[in-house]
């Protein structure tokens, strides 16, 4: 495809119109799920077991360009008592996979609360709710939650405090640095904005982690790699822990649009590689990784080579290290 062409900025509601029919469930006190994974404990080695709860909450107020996580909310304000709910729900779920596969499933240490909003947020997930989700998570190491970063309030310092012991982490979408592009992305912040955030989370001891695209909307690949080193090198300078590099990929109508009138391209598997080559280095301080959800829509390899360096991306992600691909017969990397 040829290069992309500078995109028209969307308005909220036209972002909104542009979204796939998909039938969002009513209220549930049922959490969607859960998964076990690991996670690099830090730049410098180790691996934490991850508990991941996927909880089911009210809509995100902002309308971010890419987002698709609106299909995992229901319409209206989050009743009280829903979420602490789901989380006794999934721990307990959890809990009986850890008896049943006890061999093979470590107990986890870190947990993360992933509501596809704003866990700061009272539409979200109601104040009065979270000293009770607080007591349920008293003992694991970890506890990371999503928020926007523009969402700082007591009820944060509260919820840390409740905790004790256990230490709270922020994941906030930085996106990009690029200087049109949060404008772009509909996003509702400034870059300052994110450095004010993690100023704020540093002063009470509480950890951030944070995503930044691959190719956002109006960038050739090698602007998309460009931007998205220079959005990483940021956010270390912000003392962000752990920073997600997400390839952009459709499914919520917008980039749809865009891409079939020539404004966007999705990133190719090389350059996801490309970024970790130029970024993954010793003594960064910081862990980062980047995302491989929905795999089969990350263009490139071919059959000889792509499970090959999906397997090289799932242990550089791991072990914080980029190791060279192994010998194959193939064209597509050298």
């Amino acid at each position: 495809m040829h290069d992309p062409k500078l995109p028209p900025i969307l308005t909220s509601e036209q972002i909104v119109s542009l979204r796939p029919t998909y039938d969002r469930p009513g209220v549930l006190n049922e959490t969607l799920g859960h998964q076990f994974e690991q996670e690099a404990e830090s730049a410098g080695g180790g691996v934490a077991e991850v508990l991941t709860l996927f909880l089911r909450g009210s809509e995100c107020r902002f309308r971010c360009l890419m987002c698709d996580l609106w299909k995992y909310t229901y319409p209206g304000k989050t009743p009280s008592g829903s979420i602490p709910a789901q989380v006794q729900q999934g721990l307990e779920d959890a809990e009986g996979n850890w008896r049943e596969g006890e061999a093979q499933e470590p107990t986890p240490r870190w947990v993360k609360l992933y509501n596809a909003s704003n866990f700061f947020s009272p539409a979200n997930v109601p104040d009065e709710d979270l000293p009770a989700i607080a007591t349920k998570l008293v003992g694991f190491d970890r506890v990371v939650v999503e928020n926007h970063p523009t969402i700082l309030r007591p009820q944060i310092e509260q919820f840390r405090d409740s905790l004790g012991e256990t230490k709270l982490e922020l994941a906030m979408g930085l996106e990009s640095v690029h200087p049109q592009t949060l404008q772009l992305l509909n996003k509702s912040m400034q870059v300052e904005d994110f450095a004010l955030a993690c100023d704020w989370l540093q002063e009470r001891q509480i950890d951030a982690r944070s995503f930044v695209l691959l190719r956002p909307p109006g960038m050739t690949e090698e602007e998309g790699v460009h931007w998205s080193c220079e959005s990483i090198d940021f956010a270390a300078s912000c003392g962000v822990r752990h920073i997600s590099v997400i390839p952009l990929r459709g499914g919520n109508g917008s980039l749809e649009y865009l891409e079939s009138n020539g404004y966007f391209c999705a990133p190719a598997l090389s350059a996801l590689e490309e970024v970790m080559k130029r970024r993954l280095l010793p003594d960064c301080g910081f862990v980062l990784t980047v995302d491989l959800w929905d795999w089969e829509q990350i263009q490139g390899g071919c059959s000889v080579c792509r499970n090959l360096r999906k397997q090289r991306l799932e242990k550089a992600n791991l072990l914080q290290r980029l190791d060279p691909l192994p010998e194959t017969d193939c064209q597509c990397v050298t």
